[in-house]
């Protein structure tokens, strides 16, 4: 007869032996977890020395428009006579008021060219954030329920794709006498959604006849679910490369209408309105005109740059 206690005594001994032992197997490395769009297109970002630079100079144009009294004590509306071109810029001194001379009232050139960033770079993202939500939503509406409303909605596309941009733009601000931020905004807005609304619509129409769509609505989803938790993060990447791309756009159109006298009124600080000013000295004073619109290339450039950036990085056929 077998002995039990020896039997259950090296049982537990070739447990123990087992549990302390790790078990290799054959099965290799685990695979590594998928990355979503976002992760994916963030990290192809990170490896993008364009999206580095031109981020970084954005964020510090972004951070200069908020806060321009950091970087200098002048005032940008209040001038000595006695300064009157008196000058030229003088690189010699950081952040000193007569950094970049003075202009015919006497006025700081580096206090304009600081404070006047806020006015446009407000102009720019708050039209671009206006247009991209309006844009984005007709655009939805129109490529989901189609018919009717796609029918609707793209006649008036049209309408407003065949009014100039520009000039549609000086009409609507020429009812105004007192032209504040808020009101240029609004006239850049009313115009500039048309091709949100086409990029969206085409995005839409082509995602909402996807798998997971049709199973969602299989499912009982309602239309609002399908819209805002299916269809809409699978479209918007497209959205996202034009808004980017459109915001030095709005900066560019916002300066030109100061340029023309039709953009904000003459008590703000425009770069668009100091290059008005500028260009009736460029030759006797050419940095008076040469620092605002230096300001306003570098802006725009960084912010295109960014856009193309973005369009690589979420375009799977650009890598």
């Amino acid at each position: 007869m077998p002995d039990l206690t020896k039997t259950s005594s090296a049982s537990e001994e070739a447990a123990a032996v087992a549990g302390s032992t790790p078990v290799i197997t054959d099965a290799g490395p685990v695979p590594e977890k998928p990355r979503s769009l976002g992760a994916d297109a963030w990290r192809g970002l990170r490896r993008n020395p364009l999206f580095v630079i031109s981020g970084l100079l954005v964020l510090l144009i972004l951070f200069v428009a908020a806060f321009p009294g950091l970087f200098t004590s002048a005032s940008p509306t209040i001038g000595d006579p006695a300064k009157h071109f008196l000058g030229k810029p003088n690189l010699g001194h950081v952040f000193q008021e007569d950094w970049f001379g003075y202009d015919g009232t006497g006025r700081s050139l580096y206090a304009r060219v600081l404070y006047g960033a806020r006015n446009s770079i407000i102009v720019g993202l708050g039209v671009t954030i206006l247009v991209t939500i309006f844009g984005g939503l007709m655009g939805m509406l129109a490529g989901y329920f189609g018919g009717f409303w796609d029918s609707l909605i793209s006649r008036l596309t049209d309408v407003f794709f065949g009014i100039p941009f520009l000039l549609g733009s000086m009409v609507v601000l020429n009812a105004f006498t007192h032209r504040t931020v808020w009101v240029v905004m609004g006239a850049l807005a009313f115009l500039g959604w048309t091709q949100i609304t086409r990029v969206m619509r085409g995005a839409v129409i082509t995602t909402k006849h996807a798998d997971y769509v049709v199973a969602a609505r299989a499912l009982g989803a309602g239309t609002r679910r399908i819209l805002f938790r299916h269809i809409l993060p699978n479209a918007i990447a497209p959205v996202i490369v034009v808004a980017t791309i459109s915001l030095g756009t709005y900066i560019v159109a916002e300066s030109t209408l100061s340029y023309l006298g039709l953009g904000l009124s003459d008590d703000s600080i425009s770069w668009g309105s100091d290059i008005s000013d500028g260009t009736q000295f460029i030759r006797n004073f050419p940095h008076v005109l040469l620092f605002p619109a230096g300001a306003l290339s570098i802006t725009v450039l960084a912010f295109i740059m960014m856009g193309d950036a973005v369009r690589e990085a979420l375009d799977p056929k650009l890598r």
